[in-house]
């Protein structure tokens, strides 16, 4: 039982065939409740380059490396475990599922004004009174938070449910006889929004008009 719980460090004991003895070790419990909810962090860069705050920060910023294994894993991108045998194909595959991310990255640092993301980091670490103490929004993204709607009126989303918002916008193809035509479905106000963010120029839909006559992408993103 001990050792399951870790406690062993915690007593001095001694067994013998007939009897066991055990006391708190005051000593190590003392030197153990005084370290309690601290974590000691060490670099071997000097400080006058990287001062402590800045060390507490950079250790804190590994989450969003944690972060992006999640996204990779997520529906986001669902980038499935594939095994390889030959070392371009791997190096090849890490390369795919880095862009992927890359473009989620700029995806959702764009559309921060219609996420139920903070936009504006800077004022966030403003009123941060310690690089230690709880991470806070910025004033504009609890407003943002508490009415559901970013500053023009668009209604927050995360980025999967945006995502799959935009996937409704369909590009369908319409037979009439012989003739073909391809039509895009009307953007909805927030999917025009999304694509002002991303600075993506939408066409607007197409007349019945031949295929053969009409060759232009209707889509041009």
């Amino acid at each position: 039982m001990l050792g399951r719980f870790k406690m062993a460090k915690h007593f001095t004991y001694t067994i013998t065939d007939d009897g066991l003895t055990s006391a708190r070790d005051e000593a190590r419990i003392a030197a153990e409740a005084a370290l309690d909810g601290i974590y000691v962090i060490r670099t071997n860069v000097p400080a006058a380059t990287l001062a402590a705050p800045d060390v507490v920060a950079a250790y804190k910023s590994l989450s969003h490396v944690e972060r992006a294994f999640r996204t990779l894993k997520s529906p986001e991108l669902e980038v499935r475990p594939i095994y390889h045998r030959k070392d371009a194909r791997i190096r090849a595959h890490v390369l795919v599922c880095m862009l992927a991310y890359y473009v989620v990255w700029h995806m959702k640092r764009a559309l921060a004004p219609v996420l139920f993301a903070d936009a504006e980091p800077a004022a966030a670490r403003a009123e941060r009174v310690s690089i230690v103490a709880p991470a806070v929004r910025s004033p504009a993204a609890r407003r943002q938070v508490a009415q559901r709607h970013a500053a023009d009126g668009t209604p927050l989303h995360s980025f999967r449910t945006l995502l799959r918002d935009l996937a409704t916008l369909t590009r369908n193809t319409v037979r009439l006889g012989e003739a073909r035509f391809q039509q895009l479905t009307t953007p909805t106000a927030v999917q025009q929004r999304v694509f002002q963010l991303l600075d993506v120029r939408v066409s607007p839909p197409t007349s019945n008009v031949p295929s053969s006559v009409h060759a232009s992408n209707p889509c041009n993103a």
